[in-house]
């Protein structure tokens, strides 16, 4: 019996389909959180370019999709990093706003140290802890300063129950605010480039799953608001000791969520 042989053009098909298969199998797809990653970066950086002004409307996340090159729900999920962090604010039904200006080059610097070196991110949480220990300082030294937009802050807090991106605008806003009050804007920028990223490790999975963590539901909620409110009570006082003891204890919580070696 005669063997067939295979024409041209199914020896080519075929040569193809093996090709095919072996850029299959080692291909190496990027995961998806990097790309998310990396949108988000594109997005602060479209902020930056096109000097938006806080309350500013982004474009549609269609619109986005099209401007930086990536899908839809990867950048809705960039969105949402970002509002996490309080840069932006997402409205149901209307769309994204531009909450802050994007701290730029220090916030990079800290970035880059953190992606070359995973584990230093325990020192970005002590070195977060230590700006607000500065800003204490300052702020109780002056006896006449008026303590502004604290309270409001805390109300917004309050008011975020069950919503982690909700929650952690309220919580960058509230730190932000308080930070503020020393007036030395190199120190709240430094700090809000610190608080930006270590605010996204603490919430990374809970970002991609599109969940609220436990502590921000229930009872548990509660407790999280009894941690902020030391911190506005000891302001409005000036009480340096009890402020110290508050920032500690938030600290404390800080890093129980994160997993942080002490």
């Amino acid at each position: 019996m005669t063997r067939r042989v295979p024409s041209k053009a199914e020896r080519a098909a075929a040569v193809r389909r093996e090709k095919e298969e072996h850029y299959r199998r080692s291909f190496h797809v990027e995961p998806v959180s990097r790309i998310a990653d990396r949108v988000a970066e594109q997005v602060r950086d479209y902020i930056v370019e096109n000097d938006l002004e806080i309350g500013a409307r982004l474009p549609s996340e269609r619109k986005l999709a099209e401007l930086v090159g990536s899908s839809r729900p990867t950048v809705s999920q960039a969105l949402r990093s970002l509002a996490v962090t309080g840069l932006i604010e997402i409205r149901p039904g209307s769309g994204a706003y531009v909450l802050r200006k994007p701290t730029t080059a220090v916030g990079t610097g800290v970035q880059m140290m953190i992606e070359l070196e995973p584990d230093s991110i325990d020192e970005a949480v002590e070195m977060r802890h230590l700006l607000e220990l500065a800003a204490a300082d300052l702020i109780t030294a002056k006896p006449q300063l008026q303590v502004t937009g604290i309270e409001e802050a805390l109300q917004r807090l309050r008011a975020a129950r069950g919503s982690a991106s909700e929650w952690i605008a309220a919580d960058t806003n509230f730190h932000v605010a308080y930070v503020r009050l020393a007036g030395n804007r190199y120190l709240t920028s430094v700090f809000e480039s610190v608080h930006d990223i270590v605010v996204t490790k603490a919430y990374e999975r809970w970002i991609v799953a599109g969940e609220a963590p436990p502590w921000l539901t229930g009872e548990e909620f509660g407790a999280q608001i009894a941690l902020h409110e030391p911190i506005a009570r000891a302001l409005q006082d000036r009480d340096h000791a009890e402020l110290v003891t508050a920032l500690q204890r938030h600290q404390e919580a800080l890093e129980e969520h994160m997993g942080v070696r002490r």
